[in-house]
């Protein structure tokens, strides 16, 4: 008979049926918080709430990011603009993947908002090489397409900077609920 704690040694890299649930409400928070502000285009909660769940969960973030670009797919159709979604927020994810885990707290409360502006700004740019692909852009056209988003790409910044402001209080009350439940 195995003992607990080579039960969970067996088991350490798979998924407990509670942290799949855990991670399907967390994606379908995701997509649920795009569903409510999708009438302001570019001002969302995915970026903060991509941060939080790398914060919190690390590697098994991607998890929930990708059950909300699965569906997003689903809802508006995978069509060519569904497809940066498939790295745009794992570049987001990368970036807080190599932020130090035990930043002072003085120092995470000003890097987190400027990390979630600085993936605001450049959407349209990581956007860009599938739409040059995909519909041949040399380079000059490929740049023309960013510049002339940039606006958006500004709104995008200043939307995931406010909503930054929330990554250091909303880790803390993850990490706290998620030791109590996992």
């Amino acid at each position: 008979m195995n003992s607990p704690a080579q039960s969970k040694q067996r088991y350490k890299g798979r998924l407990s049926a509670l942290e799949l649930c855990i991670f399907a409400m967390l994606g379908t928070l995701m997509f649920c918080s795009k569903i409510i502000m999708e009438a302001a285009p570019n001002i969302h909660m995915l970026g903060m709430l991509t941060m939080v769940f790398t914060i919190v969960y690390r590697k098994k973030a991607l998890i929930p990011i990708y059950i909300y670009v699965f569906l997003n797919g689903l809802y508006a159709g995978f069509n060519t603009w569904w497809i940066p979604y498939l790295y745009i927020w794992t570049v987001l994810w990368g970036i807080t993947m190599l932020l130090p885990k035990n930043m002072p707290v003085a120092v995470a409360s000003v890097v987190y908002p400027a990390v979630c502006c600085f993936h605001g700004i450049i959407f349209g740019t990581l956007y860009a090489p599938i739409q040059a692909l995909l519909y041949n852009f040399n380079l000059e056209q490929t740049i023309t397409w960013i510049i002339s988003g940039l606006s958006f790409d500004v709104i995008h910044a200043v939307s995931n900077f406010c909503m930054g402001l929330f990554i250091l209080p909303f880790s803390k009350l993850l990490k706290k609920l998620s030791k109590k439940i996992l």
